[in-house]
């Protein structure tokens, strides 16, 4: 329920806007990409990117039939202007719609929006929900403003009207420049990235004014859930600074949002189980970047967890997340 896809082709957005660092792929005689940001190289990707089949083929090596694609959270382009924002969100949507309609059994998607507009990211949700689309992805925060803005609360209040559902996914790490060496930012500024994200949707009461919304926080929740004592006694002792727009203790959250699995250790999956319910555990993997978990649930099936807690993480809990039937895939 956590893969990444990219069109094999994107149009150069920084040449028709005139600005920006908008990402285009340069393809490459070894079946590889460049990804470019602007004129400057990113980072290079392989054809399991882009190439349906080839992804379908590699998932069937681990018994595994179906997935959810969204797209790469560098393509957002919150910062861009938000009539091309709105252009860039529709042509990746556009896309993973084409892919859903031709591999109905093999591919869910979801969605991007431009956030930094509140009008254009609702005008998109109605077009994702038309076009079969079940959810969106957005990042742990929208051009550095927390996700509790009273400016996106109308969004959220839209994907609980249009029943679609939400996966945060850290993005724009804070600290970036300050810990470039190490690889930092991915291994300390993710996971602190979407703790920010589940604290700013509690303590700003989206999740207690929209308790319908399914929200899935992506790497199994960052640090929120393994901090959540740190969290609910900052709450208590300090309820002047936490408890400001909120007064119910986050602990009483846990269990009414989903995390997926991607822990890469058995012992906090473990931990994650026994504070979420495996019903709120979804089978995650960032495929087919080298941080996810690319033997797809391996490490799970090799485990002592029962087999309903595996049932619930390999397909239950996703199903529920998304609000679709099994039967639909079989």
């Amino acid at each position: 329920m956590h893969t990444h896809i990219i069109p094999r082709n994107l149009p150069k957005w920084t040449e028709k806007f005139g600005y920006g660092d908008f990402i285009y792929l340069s393809h490459r005689e070894d079946k590889k990409a460049d990804m470019m940001q602007g004129g400057k190289f990113f980072r290079t990707i392989k054809e399991n990117c882009w190439d349906e089949d080839l992804r379908m083929n590699e998932y069937k090596e681990f018994n595994t039939q179906v997935q959810v694609v969204c797209t790469i959270p560098v393509l957002f382009s919150y910062w861009a202007k938000p009539k091309d924002g709105l252009e860039v969100s529709m042509f990746l949507n556009d896309h993973i719609a084409d892919l859903v309609t031709r591999y109905p059994k093999n591919y869910i998607g979801l969605g991007t929006i431009p956030m930094q507009d509140t009008e254009l990211a609702i005008q998109e949700l109605e077009r994702i929900k038309k076009i079969g689309l079940v959810g969106i992805q957005i990042g742990s925060n929208i051009n550095d403003k927390n996700l509790s803005e009273e400016q996106f609360f109308p969004i959220f209040e839209a994907c609980e009207r249009l029943g679609l559902a939400i996966m945060i996914h850290p993005w724009q790490m804070m600290g970036f420049d300050s810990m470039r060496k190490y690889w930092l930012p991915w291994l300390v500024g993710m996971p602190a990235e979407t703790s920010r994200a589940a604290c700013s949707l509690i303590f700003g009461g989206v999740l207690e004014r929209l308790p319908n919304l399914r929200i899935c926080f992506s790497h199994a929740g960052g640090s929120f859930l393994p901090t959540i004592g740190r969290i609910e006694h900052g709450f208590n002792c300090r309820p002047d600074l936490v408890a400001i727009d909120n007064a119910v203790n986050p602990r009483d959250y846990i269990g009414k949002f989903w995390v997926d699995c991607i822990t890469h250790d058995i012992d906090l999956l473990k931990y994650i189980l026994k504070m979420q319910g495996s019903d709120k555990v979804c089978l995650g993997t960032d495929y087919p970047f080298p941080l996810g978990d690319l033997e797809i649930g391996k490490f799970i099936e090799e485990s002592d967890l029962s087999s309903t807690e595996v049932e619930d993480i390999f397909a239950n809990a996703t199903l529920s997340w998304l609000n679709l039937n099994k039967a639909d895939f079989l």
